[in-house]
């Protein structure tokens, strides 16, 4: 196995210590980071038309706990019938891309 360059690049030893070599370690980081970007764009797209949890909770027949944990980067439970319900309040459409899985080991990003 080749000898990667040392580094002092705190996430790079992350991603070295605890993913590198690692698939089910990887999928599951993989699976997190869909996770959470599927709630920060909840978030966003609630305070960009100015909804409080409580106010999308009514248009969407919830409530504002249920929005609260959508909106929590750890929550795993997002559904094609909530994520449509939630885009219908606010305008808008769920829309389902397919695309290319990198093939590098890259460390951990924060978007």
């Amino acid at each position: 196995m080749k000898s990667k360059k040392p580094t002092t690049d705190a996430l790079e030893i992350i991603h070295r210590e605890f993913f590198d070599g690692q698939p089910a370690r990887l999928a599951e980081l993989e699976q997190a980071r869909s996770d959470s970007l599927v709630a920060r764009k909840i978030h966003r797209l609630r305070t960009q038309a100015g909804l409080s949890q409580r106010a999308l909770a009514k248009m969407v027949g919830t409530t504002a706990s249920v929005i609260c944990r959508l909106e929590g980067a750890d929550y795993e439970g997002h559904s094609m019938a909530m994520l449509n319900r939630i885009a219908a309040a606010l305008d808008r459409r769920v829309e389902i891309r397919f695309v290319p899985v990198k093939k590098s080991s890259a460390p951990l990003a924060f978007a």
